[in-house]
């Protein structure tokens, strides 16, 4: 482990191969993670093309998930209103893992460190986790039933 805190953050919907990767590796990482879970609001916001779980389900399955693997004890769950959490404000945050899809977030995040003096956050990026046919697993897939969770094509569609 390289830093003893660092941050990672989504929507968590429909807990998936692709969202277990980038825990992973934030716990591979880390000694101690702070895991922001995006707001029933701040979810609406995002204008997701389908249905979000409620925050209070999202918790449960990723609480499950970090009981589950042991890292429970090492986590803090936080509860995301706009994009940046406390990976803005928090000056003991050393790292923040993102994935292909919200590297640009961890540059947003370095600017407004630097506006309010604190050092820039290491950012280390997690390549997208890719289903059978080789497209990307999301939450969206999912629910239009493309791919399971772990990101096997359901067959009969199409």
């Amino acid at each position: 482990m390289r830093y003893r805190l660092v941050a990672v953050g989504g929507t968590f919907d429909m807990l998936h191969k692709g969202h277990r990767a980038l825990l992973e590796k934030a716990f591979e990482v880390g000694e101690r993670v702070i895991i922001g879970v995006t707001s029933d609001s701040f979810a609406r916001r995002l204008h997701k093309p389908h249905k979000v779980d409620p925050y209070e389900a999202r918790m449960r399955a990723l609480e499950d998930f970090l009981r589950e693997r042991g890292y429970l004890h090492r986590a803090s769950i936080v509860e995301l209103s706009d994009p940046y959490g406390p990976a803005i404000e928090d000056g003991e945050i050393e790292a923040l893992v993102v994935s292909e899809g919200t590297g640009h977030r961890g540059g947003e995040i370095n600017r407004i460190r630097a506006a309010k003096g604190l050092r820039p956050l290491d950012l280390i990026k997690v390549d997208l986790v890719r289903a059978e046919d080789s497209k990307p697993i999301s939450t969206t897939r999912i629910r239009r039933g493309e791919i399971d969770r772990e990101g096997r094509v359901i067959r009969g569609r199409g």
